[in-house]
């Protein structure tokens, strides 16, 4: 990721110094890649980080007493409105004392579940 978003801010300085006439112009389309470019890899960076929370966090439990839910990255998000349900809406999960969400994973779970919310409906 970083060696794209370089590439692109050296593509801007050449194309810059060659032909400043329509350098506005340019810039706004270089940001509006990169722009792109940076959330596509953050809603991937986010999914890894958010599996490894479900998977931390709730498949301990899940391969135990619910085996029909266990999470892969593969079904996770088809579960996601059921996560917001269970975790955010009704709190009965994690279920128990001993495994605890920190703020951080709260955070990372509901970024998770709005970008499947986005990318499903194409907002």
């Amino acid at each position: 990721m970083m060696v794209t978003i370089v590439k692109l801010l050296i593509g801007i300085i050449t194309t810059l110094s060659v032909n400043s006439t329509n350098s506005y112009e340019l810039i706004q389309e270089y940001n509006e890649l990169t722009a792109v470019h940076v959330s596509s890899c953050t809603v991937k960076d986010s999914k890894a980080e958010t599996f490894q929370i479900l998977d931390n966090k709730c498949n301990v439990c899940h391969h135990k007493r619910n085996k029909r839910r266990v999470f892969t990255t593969e079904n996770m998000n088809a579960w996601a409105n059921d996560i917001y349900t269970q975790v955010f809406v009704k709190k009965r999960m994690p279920i128990g004392k001993k495994i605890k969400l920190n703020s951080n994973e709260y955070q990372e779970l509901l970024t998770w579940i709005s970008s499947t919310k986005t990318s499903t409906n194409g907002i």
